[in-house]
């Protein structure tokens, strides 16, 4: 059965203070792109998006260490590491969604190596006189 996100909390870090608490050890400039409501803060996030948000900052730690490896895990996947544009996009999203960006791609990639490759189609000269020429030079 499915738990609350009250009991989730209470279970794994005792109180939503103990959350906050263990958010801020991740929320640092390395993880984290401070967007958050001075005012407001992350004491009035619901506790769905609190423990979403830490899971998504302890696998990123985890696995890559900081946003910026992790934007280029994403640039190696997309083949595309010499494109300072995409990065300096990638750079402005949130961590979670670079973590979707990655996952995607991460899929999209494996999908494209099983795949049986597909053989690329002759390309046609573009006039009718071209076409009668590439005709005549081929041997029957």
């Amino acid at each position: 059965m499915h738990k609350t996100p009250l009991a989730a909390v209470k279970e794994r870090f005792g109180s939503k203070a103990e959350l906050l608490g263990a958010l801020a050890k991740l929320t640092t400039p390395e993880l984290w792109i401070d967007r958050v409501n001075e005012h407001k803060g992350f004491e009035r996030v619901s506790n769905a998006k609190l423990l979403r948000l830490h899971a998504i900052l302890s696998e990123v730690k985890e696995k890559f260490g900081s946003r910026a490896k992790l934007i280029d895990s994403i640039l190696e996947l997309e083949r595309r590491t010499k494109d300072q544009g995409l990065k300096s996009r990638l750079e402005k999203h949130p961590t979670p969604r670079l973590l979707d960006l990655y996952r995607a791609s991460a899929r999209r990639s494996a999908r494209a190596k099983s795949a049986p490759a597909r053989p690329k189609p002759a390309k046609l000269a573009r006039s009718r006189k071209a076409q009668a020429k590439a005709r005549q030079a081929k041997p029957a």
